[in-house]
């Protein structure tokens, strides 16, 4: 959890520092949901479990539509249906597509 921290923390100085393009912004958020819902479709699945697709799109179905919903509150702003239903979309393509891989692996 520290490691985790200090992380969060040395990503955060150096967006701070670099003050990238908000394209560049959006492309790194996009990349830290897909890598999220991986690890939580790696505990859900994990190695060689069955149903990998369905609890993993599951699974980014629900990452997806917390974050969509907590965003929405904290924010005040609302973005658009089809900005929200692409976000939804992603977390279940994402998460289905991870659990397929991880059902596939054979467990140790």
């Amino acid at each position: 959890m520290k490691r985790f921290l200090l992380l969060l923390a040395v990503f955060a100085l150096l967006m701070q520092w670099l003050r990238p393009a908000e394209g560049v912004v959006r492309i790194v958020n996009q990349v830290l949901k897909l890598a999220s819902i991986g690890a939580g479709v790696y505990v859900a699945v994990g190695r060689g479990c069955e149903g990998g697709l369905i609890k993993g799109a599951l699974v980014g179905l629900l990452y997806m539509a917390i974050g969509v919903g907590m965003y929405a509150l904290l924010s005040g702003q609302g973005a658009s249906a089809s900005a929200y239903l692409a976000d939804l979309g992603m977390g279940v393509a994402g998460g289905g597509l991870v659990g397929m891989i991880l059902s596939n692996i054979s467990a140790k």
